[in-house]
């Protein structure tokens, strides 16, 4: 009787000090649950979840540090390659923000909360410039991947970086050259443009309106800003042939393609279906300006819109750009759908002489 109290006094000592936890009734005797709680305190403020939350912000914190000696290791001894290196970061970072907007911006249309042309200027605006540079950041992105494949990048931003790289990863010295290069390339086909059209003027039946559009292309041609109104005077031609952008000659398709951006190195029929969808989306996005109302773009968001359009404001003042961008949105919010042709027109139209030759911008 002695061995088998004392078997059991030890066993329940056992159980006490092992923590072991039991619902079972042995020998008449019932072992109730001991909890982590009781037995052990530092549970209570030290949980697996917590550790591996300290041990993210510990390891997160020393790798900002070195980061952080490393860059100022760079701006210290390699002061261009530094900045290189913050262009080449910031412009991920600004790209990756770009997509998680267009990706919301995509949600809210597919979930039905809104239509394409009801979008808010500026997020029309993003979806367009994100497409765009989408097409060309895509082997950037893939030759970054595989390890220290960034350096390969950096060596294309130095050297090439306006034909490889899009405006994120362009320095703010860069962003003013590179768009005076563009431009002064988009200005070279403002003249054969204009030329193309008076020669197209002759086919045009309605001898009234032919004056009005020789009298147009003489006025741009001589060095002169055409007003609206002569620009809307004639607004009739370009739904039908020979000025609508179906029936428009290669010629003419080609050289508006230069104006945009576009490669006129394609089959004439893919021309003119891009320029009819680039025309209407440039109308939409017109639109959604005139709502917003041009005086509520920042300095950047007006010279952007100007650029689009046909002109390189960044030798502009604030108030000649907001003028001409009036000017702009005046034709535009005057035109239909079917009278497309005309506003791809008018990047040549309203922008070969403001406010002087092309040849001073």
């Amino acid at each position: 009787m002695a061995l088998s109290c004392s078997r059991l006094c030890s066993r329940l000592s056992l159980t006490r000090l092992s923590g072991l936890t039991t619902n079972r009734t042995t020998n008449g005797v019932y072992f109730q649950d001991l909890s982590c709680r009781s037995r052990l305190p530092l549970c209570r403020h030290y949980t697996s979840s917590k550790v591996r939350r300290g041990i993210g912000r510990y390891v997160s914190s020393r790798l900002q540090w070195v980061n952080a000696k490393y860059e100022g290791f760079l701006k210290r001894r390699f002061p261009r390659f530094f900045l290189l290196y913050h262009t080449f970061v910031e412009g991920f970072r600004m790209l990756f923000q770009d997509a998680k907007d267009v990706r919301r911006i995509k949600m809210k249309m597919m979930f039905g909360e809104v239509k394409f042309p009801d979008l808010h200027y500026r997020e029309m605006e993003k979806l367009r410039q994100f497409r765009r540079d989408l097409i060309k950041a895509v082997p950037l992105v893939v030759i970054a991947i595989p390890p220290f494949a960034n350096y390969l990048v950096f060596l294309l931003m130095y050297f090439f970086p306006r034909q490889l790289l899009i405006p994120h990863f362009w320095t703010p010295q860069q962003q003013l050259e590179f768009r005076r290069l563009y431009h002064l390339h988009r200005a070279q086909y403002h003249r054969p443009l204009l030329k193309e059209l008076e020669n197209t003027s002759h086919r045009v039946k309605n001898h009234h309106l032919q004056g009005l559009l020789k009298n147009l292309c003489a006025k741009v041609q001589s060095g002169e800003n055409p007003k609206v109104s002569e620009v809307l005077a004639v607004r009739g031609l370009f739904s039908g042939a020979p000025l609508a952008v179906d029936t428009l000659s290669n010629n003419q398709m080609r050289h508006i393609s230069s104006l945009l951006f576009l490669t006129p190195r394609l089959p004439g029929f893919l021309i003119g279906r891009r320029l009819k969808r680039h025309g209407l989306e440039l109308l939409q996005l017109d639109r959604a300006l005139s709502r917003l109302g041009p005086h509520q773009l920042s300095d950047s968001e007006l010279r952007q819109a100007c650029y689009v359009r046909g002109i390189n404001a960044d030798s502009l003042g604030t108030n000649q750009s907001r003028q001409w961008l009036f000017h702009w949105l005046q034709v535009s919010s005057a035109l239909k759908e079917s009278e497309v042709s005309l506003l791809l027109h008018c990047i040549a139209l309203l922008s070969a002489n403001y406010p002087s030759a092309p040849s001073r911008h």
